[in-house]
């Protein structure tokens, strides 16, 4: 990331994950950023919300549409050069997006695996130009991963 009107969207879910990513908010203070998590009863600090949901969520299907086309918008709308994020489902049409439209998608497997992979992460790992672990024991799960150390 090179110039300062370098655009950058992060996103993950609510919780845990949004607040690895948050770790990075001096990086959105250098570059235009938004901010994107689910709606939930917690309130987070975002630009943008889409719904909660899970595999295991009989909506789940109307509701990843529904993230899909919000996305969508968020993404044209925005236009980042750089899509960053944590996980999990939320995240997913984003990084689709990044891809489809040539744009680097980043992922960092979260803080809380130490010794085996995500589902999130499977999927992101053949997906994302960066894919980063939190501890050098996930770069046997990850053999082209970069570990970059915590980010707490």
């Amino acid at each position: 990331m090179k110039k300062k009107n370098t655009k950058i969207c992060f996103i993950s879910s609510s919780g845990g994950h949004y607040e690895q990513l948050k770790m990075l908010k001096p990086l959105s203070d250098k570059y235009v950023s938004i901010w994107i998590t689910e709606k939930t009863v917690y309130k987070e600090r975002a630009d943008y919300y889409l719904l909660q949901t899970g595999l295991k969520d009989i909506f789940f299907p109307f509701k990843m549409t529904y993230n899909f086309i919000r996305s969508f918008i968020i993404f044209v709308k925005f236009n980042p050069d750089y899509v960053i994020s944590t996980g999990t489902m939320v995240a997913f049409p984003m990084a689709y997006l990044a891809k489809i439209f040539r744009k680097k998608l980043i992922y960092i497997e979260t803080f809380a695996r130490i010794n085996d992979a995500t589902r999130t992460g499977k999927v992101m790992y053949k997906k994302a130009d960066l894919f980063i672990v939190q501890w050098e024991e996930l770069k046997s799960v990850y053999p082209n991963a970069i570990y970059g150390g915590s980010i707490y």
